[in-house]
Order: structure tokens, then C-alpha cells, then sequence
């Protein structure tokens, strides 16, 4: 190789090193600032499980300590849930509270109260728990109307919960025998020598 080409080879480094010096000056930034919002998102992200997590189990601690008392109905009532669900969850153990002191007029108010903002679940479930308080001094025509609405939903759920029960079975099958060992290779019967001890 002449001088001349080493001198061109280097001069040709040396542009190429100032264009990827010139580019990550320019769009540095860029990688930067997109690495940043991952990272940030991502503790972001963890720290609002974590957020929800905690209040989940506090709001399951306040549940069953207001249960553990002599009058849950009235402990209930004091219990910040923190999200809708959460209320109407509060709102659908105090129902039952109510109903089991006797006190169903109470009871119905407090499940007339969940509405749809806690979830379709929430509010259903409300509804056929008000739908049975009411059982006894409706008239057999309407009750049998109202439940039918319910079943609406009620089927939607069992099919739904089949499904996810034929996906778990499905997973099982695929799944070797858990703690079935024979002890012996080949023919499983050890009373017709068919198979060998190991």
C-alpha cells in the first residue's frame, strides 16, 4: 500500500468519525431522552402496582376488621374503599350486614346505590341480591321478569367461566403425571415380570 492510499484511508476515517460525531450531537438527544421515558415508565408502572396492591390489602384488612365486630353494618359504613369497585364491594358486604340484622329496607338502599360506574359485576350482583330481598312481596310475574334479566348476564359469565375452566383442563392434559412413579421401566405390573426395578 502507497502513502498516498494510507493518507486517503485516513482522511476518510476522519470524515466518517466527524459525521457520526456531527449525528450523535444532533440525535443524541433523541436515544437519550427515549431511554429516559423507558426507564421512568417503567418505575412508574411498578410503583402503581405496588400503590395498588397496598391498598388493596388494606382495604381488605378494614373489611375484615369491621366484620370481626359486634355491629359490622355500622364498621362497614366507615371503611374508605378508595376506587368504586372497592365502594361497591363495601357496599354489597353491608347489604348483607343489613339484611342479616333485618333491617332489609337498609339493605335495599345501600344496594340501589351501586350502580354501573363499579363494574357491570358489581352492579348485577346488586341488583339479583335486591331482586331477592324483594322476592317475597313481589308479584311471581315480575319476579320471574327480573330474573330473567339477570339470567342475561348470569349466562354470559358461566360461559365465560367455562371457557377459562376448559383452557385450565386443556393446560392440565399437556401436563405430565405429577407423582406418578411406578418404579419400574417398561410394563408397569410387576406381578407379570414385565417390567425391570430402577
Amino acid at each position: 500500500m502507497s502513502n498516498t492510499d494510507s493518507f486517503i484511508e485516513e482522511v476518510t476515517e476522519e470524515v466518517r468519525r466527524d459525521r457520526l460525531f456531527a449525528l450523535m450531537r444532533r440525535y443524541g438527544w433523541i436515544a437519550l431522552t427515549a431511554v429516559l421515558i423507558a426507564v421512568g415508565g417503567a418505575a412508574w408502572n411498578e410503583y402503581r402496582k405496588a400503590s395498588q396492591r397496598a391498598a388493596a390489602e388494606a382495604l381488605g384488612d378494614a373489611i375484615l376488621a369491621a366484620r370481626d365486630t359486634g355491629a359490622p353494618a355500622e364498621a362497614l359504613a366507615g371503611v374508605e374503599a378508595g376506587t368504586p369497585a372497592g365502594a361497591a364491594l363495601v357496599a354489597l358486604l353491608r347489604a348483607d350486614a343489613l339484611a342479616d340484622a333485618g333491617d332489609t329496607q337498609a339493605a335495599l338502599a345501600v344496594l340501589d346505590g351501586v350502580d354501573a360506574a363499579a363494574g357491570q359485576v358489581y352492579a348485577q350482583l346488586a341488583a339479583l341480591k335486591a331482586l331477592i330481598l324483594r322476592g317475597p312481596d313481589m308479584d311471581p310475574a315480575q319476579f320471574r321478569i327480573g330474573m330473567g334479566a339477570l339470567a342475561v348476564f348470569a349466562v354470559g359469565w358461566f360461559v365465560y367461566l367455562a371457557l377459562r375452566v376448559r383452557h385450565y383442563l386443556d393446560l392440565l392434559e399437556q401436563r405430565p403425571p405429577v407423582g406418578r412413579h411406578t418404579g419400574f421401566d417398561g410394563d408397569d405390573d410387576p406381578e407379570d415380570g414385565g417390567g425391570t426395578v430402577r
